[in-house]
């Protein structure tokens, strides 16, 4: 019998192959051990924060951001040793101007002889950030920059820059009972009622895909068209904040209608084809450790309104970040960007990946534990107001903190407060705190890093955790509770 009769009539479950990953491991790296007590030694000489508590202490897994933690592929590796590290015009500016136009559209990054730059690289997304708004700035007073969610260090640019930042969160983020799939989305209603009071105080309008501060929310096609012509009409520009741009066009394959046959990058060119301009965390889906930019349409309106930010914006890279044509990054580094571009748009990675994500996340709501729900693309979110609805935890007792100072003493595992803490602001001189919309523990899951085993591992101690809710103390904040982006900075005490 030849081969290919026996497979066609032999039963079995044709889906098999396609539980098993798409890769295989490279190489690894064994954790240093250590015990609950040393742990716990470490984090009380940080004032209990996790940004302060040595990474080799580790034991477990490590979600504190997915933000240059990805492990690259063996063509990114090689690559590297294709860098090359001329100050002026290196070869992968030449190749990353290419590989920027097939992922995004032709009209991101302009030939250098254009004499119109279009296109800034920059180290990270929040020298990005930095530039942009430092720039926009100088354009009027009292500015405003909506959003349908700005990350903090985003909304610390905006603010730091004088500017003020609106955050637009759907009805649906904060309807436990809503089914949609995309809670990302901003809020069209209150996008309509703000343009029409301050229209002339907005200099651009700002998307972010996925919503990181949002619970790590897709926004949908309908509504990036929906805002794109709203503010358009207004005569107002359209930014992306682009970091995760890849899984946001994986939600929209799989759960808007009319994009389940198309391919990723397809969809990634219909989405940028909406806005003006983006900005650009190339940690994320960029699949580096390094890297970000600034990247503004050919002829679109935002370039219209602000004719000479180009070459302001060119000033700005040239002081702060070096050359146009390698903007902080290392020669190495942009080489193993376009690689990664390329990677980030495969279809079998993202299924993976978002499928890897979202078997963590509901693991932790089968046992009855509050999620942000659906589950993102880059994280999983646990809902701190509901954790700790039926214990005597306040508002202003910071349980986020705790819950995380506990997971990683006791379990090993670092996990990042995005909420009543990070989000929120005191103010010294009325000694009152302002309490966010959002107040969630973030498990951001670094690409291609961890496996099934790993993720099991900590949906139990969170299980642990849930179950021991009610004699868990809050905290007192000993050391920067006035002070700006405060959670990178702040040290806390456990209340007696």
């Amino acid at each position: 019998m030849q081969l290919s009769k026996l497979i066609s009539e032999y039963k079995a479950d044709e889906q098999l192959n396609a539980k098993t990953r798409p890769y295989f491991n490279h190489s690894v790296e064994f954790k240093k051990s250590n015990t609950v007590e040393e742990r716990t030694k470490a984090l009380e000489k940080v004032g209990l924060n996790v940004f302060g508590f040595p990474a080799e202490m580790i034991t477990g897994c490590d979600f504190l951001s997915d933000s240059g933690t990805t492990t690259m592929t063996n063509k990114q590796w090689g690559a590297l040793h294709l860098g090359d590290e001329s100050y002026g015009s290196n070869r992968g500016y030449f190749e990353l101007m290419n590989q920027i136009r097939k992922t995004f559209g032709d009209a991101f990054f302009n030939d250098p002889e254009k004499n119109n730059p279009n296109a800034f690289i920059f180290h990270q997304g929040r020298a990005c950030e930095n530039a942009l708004f430092s720039c926009l700035a100088r354009t009027g007073k009292d500015l405003i920059i909506p959003s349908n969610g700005h990350f903090d260090t985003t909304e610390g640019n905006i603010e730091n820059n004088h500017i003020k930042a609106v955050n637009l969160f759907s009805p649906e983020l904060k309807d436990i009972k809503s089914k949609s799939n995309f809670k990302g989305n901003m809020d069209i209603l209150r996008l309509k009622k703000l343009i029409k009071d301050s229209k002339n105080k907005i200099p651009l309008v700002f998307l972010t895909i996925t919503n990181n501060t949002g619970g790590g929310q897709p926004v949908s096609l309908e509504n990036i068209k929906e805002v794109s012509r709203i503010v358009h009409d207004a005569d107002i520009p359209l930014f992306f904040d682009a970091c995760r741009f890849a899984e946001n066009a994986w939600f929209i394959q799989k759960n808007e209608r009319g994009y389940n046959k198309k391919e990723i990058i397809d969809i990634v060119h219909e989405m940028f084809s909406y806005v003006d301009g983006f900005t650009i965390s190339f940690k994320k889906d960029g699949l580096v450790n390094m890297g970000g930019g600034i990247f503004i349409k050919n002829n679109a309106l935002f370039m219209k309104k602000y004719p000479s930010i180009g070459n302001e914006l060119m000033n700005h890279q040239i002081m702060t970040e070096g050359h146009p044509t390698y903007g902080g990054m290392s020669g190495r580094d942009i080489m193993t960007l376009c690689e990664g571009l390329r990677t980030i748009t495969i279809q079998e990675y993202l299924d993976y990946r978002i499928s890897q994500v979202n078997e963590f996340g509901e693991g932790i709501a089968k046992l009855g534990i509050p999620v942000v729900t659906p589950i993102g693309g880059h994280a999983v979110y646990l809902d701190m107001n509901r954790f700790f609805k039926d214990t005597k935890m306040k508002q202003g007792d910071f349980g986020g903190i705790a819950f995380t100072a506990i997971l990683l003493a006791k379990y090993g595992h670092r996990a990042c407060e995005l909420g009543n803490f990070a989000f929120g602001s005191y103010d010294p001189k009325t000694k009152k705190e302002t309490f966010p919309e959002v107040n969630f523990v973030r498990f951001a899951v670094p690409r291609l890093r961890y496996e099934k085993q790993d993720l099991d591992a900590v949906i139990k101690a969170i299980k642990e955790i849930y179950d021991h809710r009610k004699e868990i103390p809050g905290v007192e904040v000993i050391f920067g509770k006035e002070l700006a982006l405060r959670h990178f900075k702040a040290r806390f005490k456990f209340k007696d």
